[in-house]
């Protein structure tokens, strides 16, 4: 009869106990704590106030009440994205870092800035899609125009005398000016801001004529009359806007322009960590606080794998690569 302990009974009861203990492990084979240990930084690229911001907040809400840890919503604006994007590149690949990427800085930035110092598709993973959000083209009221065909007529007969705001270079509201620009053959100049909310401002005061930006921040304003939508850049009307035409309807066949936002993570962020962020995306989406702000919006919410979203952005970059070519963005 062996001594139970005996140097080979502890060996096998110590080899025992650590594959118990491996197996009832949520992350199995994962060498860190158990993810989330701390709060979650959520950057994002733009100041606070657009349509960025909004859709961030929505899901950072829910998703402090099921991770039961504080998601932080950290504005870092500038330099089209760029700045956020090379810290967040730069931050440990924990789960604890994660950035609202969107279609300026996954699909766009690439092809209008020489040196970003990172590579979008290289440095950072995919985590979800979260929503696109339809894009609107509204013009101040001063503006002579009363719908779409008078607005074009105007712009072509007065090159350069519209000014259109952004919320900054490389943003979705300068992408869709510059797509819009290109097919109706008009020259509008681009005045970049730091965010919506510092363009809108002056929008609204008429020191600029023309802005495109996504259904969050403009409703309310075009429902109080501040504002004149003139056309939307979805293949179909919105709810919201019955009479608004799109673009394509106008003439301009297959224009399309809507705002999308996923997150991600820094590359080496262990893939279970990632998947599990993307399940919890997923169901904060699904909450009803979330879906009927959204649904208000006229927004379509995502939530797919981390492989659909990436797909997404390869598809993205092909489009957008040819736009900017065809439109010769630039940083201003």
């Amino acid at each position: 009869m062996h001594n139970i302990f005996s140097p080979q009974r502890r060996y096998w009861l110590t080899r025992t106990a650590i594959a118990s203990a491996a197996m009832a492990s949520p992350w199995p084979g994962l060498a860190q704590p158990a993810w989330p240990s701390k709060p979650i930084r959520f950057v994002v690229p733009f100041v606070p106030g657009g349509t960025s911001d909004i859709v961030a907040r929505a899901v950072a809400n829910e998703l402090t009440r099921q991770l039961r840890v504080p998601v932080l919503i950290d504005n870092k604006a500038g330099g089209g994205g760029v700045p956020a994007m090379q810290e967040v590149a730069r931050a440990a690949p924990d789960g604890h870092t994660i950035i609202l990427g969107h279609v300026g800085s996954l699909a766009v930035n690439p092809y209008i800035f020489a040196n970003t110092g990172y590579d979008v598709n290289r440095d950072f993973m995919p985590v979800t899609l979260l929503a696109k959000i339809p894009s609107l083209f509204v013009i101040h009221p001063d503006v002579p125009a009363r719908d779409f065909r008078e607005f074009v007529a105007y712009a072509r007969k007065n090159p350069g005398k519209l000014n259109y705001a952004s919320a900054g270079n490389a943003s979705a509201g300068h992408l869709a000016m510059e797509y819009l620009k290109l097919v109706t053959g008009t020259f509008m100049t681009h005045i970049p801001y730091r965010g919506t909310g510092p363009a809108l401002t002056d929008l609204l005061a008429g020191r600029t004529q023309v802005f495109s930006a996504g259904t969050p921040a403009l409703l309310p304003h075009i429902r109080s009359g501040r504002l004149r939508a003139i056309a939307v850049g979805t293949p179909a009307r919105l709810p919201a806007l019955p009479d608004v035409p799109t673009v394509a309807e106008m003439g301009y066949r297959n224009f399309e322009s809507v705002q999308w936002y996923g997150i991600l993570a820094p590359a080496g962020t262990p893939v279970e960590i990632v998947q599990r962020l993307q399940q919890e995306s997923a169901k904060a989406l699904q909450s009803p606080a979330t879906a009927e702000r959204f649904a208000g919006d006229n927004a379509t919410i995502g939530g797919q794998p981390p492989a659909e979203f990436a797909a997404f952005i390869r598809g993205e970059q092909a489009i957008w690569k040819d736009i900017v070519r065809q439109a010769r963005i630039k940083p201003d």
